[in-house]
């Protein structure tokens, strides 16, 4: 029998069981006297949707979760339920009941469950395994089921609780089904973070088990295992994965908030940590955070990554995730027949084995609103046969051509000049704006030069000062954030991290001749609309 829905919009979880099964069997962790664990209405959400079903085949949706929270929001004692969940409750589906709501079974109907909490260092570690003991040895669980929770390990009745390190990788071969991994922002590869993480997701596969991250917000740069899988989200979100299975709850301070002002930080501070806030009748005293914040010795940047939960880009990022974000507005819709520029960056080659990317962008002319028009990448950017279709990049900026009013359009030849060449001997009569005379579509005809410094510039104080919008593309977005500022002779240029990183770039130089080509056509009075013969303006 398939899944019934008890009123609009309803999808099947296994989340209720599970929040009934928490309160049942848990007890309120640092209480000096047993009061039954209740989750805040902003954990019982995740837990909700992290043990969501598929309504035909009620497989769980997602294999992982990330919850990405400041710190002190109380993220280990979550994981510390959740774990003694996994472990004895009814995380697995049994099947539809006689309304066509779902049943939940314990992993123990079908195998030995083994549950891991693992970070880079055993104190780390305990984060989550010292309040699941206490929620164990004072809750109802002790006399519910035969356990015995140990400072090592938690035996049950079949299976165990227990903690894991990176120095422990000799676990290849484990057979979890269930492990949290604590402050991914730190793990590395040079402290074995990556290896591991690596090994705990190939051992709970096995078993169709499943996991959850824990971040702060992750630097980006670092390498850790929380930005690589923020970049799958970005992945998953481009619809590049065969399948959505990460869940993704990350809350964070509203970009404009000021560490200098207390109101505006008190407000970013309430919103990033939610129910756990006095204010929404948490735990967390906020002037007590400002207080730290405010400390001499605590660096801005890590302020905004710890307690607002802001992304913090590194010092070579061209742009960062809050200046990106700032300027995103889905709701201008772009229409034919707009008056719009385009930029386009078309490389045909490969660094280090990594094919380059193709990117078309556009820009209305008469309010500067960036859109992604297309973005031609390898799904395996080490594809050693891959390029972009050159036919179908032809098309697409055919189709620009009768779809919108073009006024100027602006390239880098490189690896293209026959294509745009053949472009500017069909569209460039009709434009308003063009490069120069003998070339009205290569901005950039002889390479990156000192004038390119000057595009870039002007671009991203725009984006900085909001003077323009761009669509939310997860192309453009991605390529903005991956860009690196370098210097040269004549100023900076973008590179990617390094020669060897498969992260793309070319969407953002297409935005940065995109911009430079309306900002041609605005001086030009293109922007304008024509007055009517015999109308006038008062």
């Amino acid at each position: 029998m398939p899944f019934k829905p008890r009123e609009p919009g309803e999808f099947p979880s296994l989340g209720w069981e599970c929040l009934a099964w928490i309160e049942e069997n848990l007890a309120q962790p640092d209480c000096a006297e047993y009061q039954p664990l209740v989750l805040t209405p902003e954990q019982a959400r995740f837990i909700l949707h992290y043990y969501r079903l598929d309504p035909e085949t009620g497989q769980r949706v997602y294999t992982r979760g990330i919850l990405s929270r400041p710190k002190g929001w109380g993220k280990s004692p979550i994981m510390g339920a959740i774990g003694a969940l996994e472990a004895l409750g009814p995380v697995c589906f049994g099947g539809w009941d006689a309304s066509g709501q779902p049943v939940g079974v314990p992993w123990s109907e079908f195998t030995t469950p083994k549950v891991q909490f693992a970070a880079v260092n055993e104190d780390q570690s305990k984060n989550a395994y010292g309040p699941l003991l206490e929620m164990l040895r004072d809750g109802p669980a002790m006399r519910n089921y035969d356990i015995d929770p140990m400072e090592t390990f938690v035996a049950l009745p079949k299976g165990r609780i227990e903690f894991i390190t990176a120095g422990a990788l000799s676990k290849e071969g484990s057979r979890p089904v269930w492990f949290s991994a604590d402050q991914t922002e730190a793990w590395t590869q040079s402290n074995g973070g990556v290896k591991l993480a690596a090994v705990l997701r190939r051992n709970t596969g096995k078993l169709g088990g499943h996991s959850i991250e824990t971040p702060n917000a992750y630097r980006p740069g670092s390498g850790s295992v929380a930005e690589e899988t923020f970049k799958a989200l970005e992945l998953q979100q481009q619809g590049r994965l065969k399948r959505e299975t990460i869940l993704v709850d990350h809350r964070e301070a509203p970009e404009d908030t000021d560490l200098a002002d207390h109101d505006s930080l008190y407000r970013g501070l309430v919103h990033a940590y939610g129910d756990s806030a006095r204010d929404n009748g948490g735990w967390v005293d906020i002037e007590r955070i400002i207080t730290e914040i405010w400390d001499p010795s605590t660096d801005p940047s890590d302020a905004r990554q710890f307690y607002l939960n802001q992304i913090v880009s590194s010092s070579d990022s061209f742009l960062s995730h809050l200046e990106v974000d700032a300027i995103e507005d889905r709701d201008k819709a772009i229409r034919p027949g707009d008056k719009i520029v385009l930029g386009f960056d078309g490389s045909r080659g490969r660094v280090r084995g990594n094919a380059d990317a193709t990117a078309l962008i556009g820009m209305r002319v008469t309010d500067g609103h960036l859109f992604e028009v297309a973005v031609w990448q390898s799904k395996n950017p080490r594809d050693p046969d891959w390029e972009p279709d050159t036919r179908q990049v032809d098309a697409v900026v055919r189709d620009c051509f009768s779809r919108y009013r073009v006024v100027g359009m602006y390239c880098d030849p490189s690896g293209w000049t026959e294509h745009v060449s053949a472009w500017e001997a069909e569209f460039a009569p009709k434009l308003k704006v063009k490069a120069t005379s003998s070339h009205p579509l290569m901005a950039w005809p002889r390479g990156k030069s000192a004038a390119v410094y000057q595009s870039l510039s002007e671009f991203r104080q725009a984006v900085v000062n909001r003077d323009i919008t761009y669509d939310g593309g997860p192309y453009l977005r991605a390529h903005l954030l991956n860009a690196k500022r370098r210097e040269t002779r004549t100023g900076y240029l973008l590179y990617k991290s390094s020669p060897e990183s498969a992260d793309k770039i070319d969407a953002a130089y297409a935005a940065v001749m995109a911009y430079k080509c309306y900002l041609d056509a605005v001086s030009r009075g293109v922007s304008k609309p024509k007055k009517k013969r015999g109308s006038f303006v008062l």
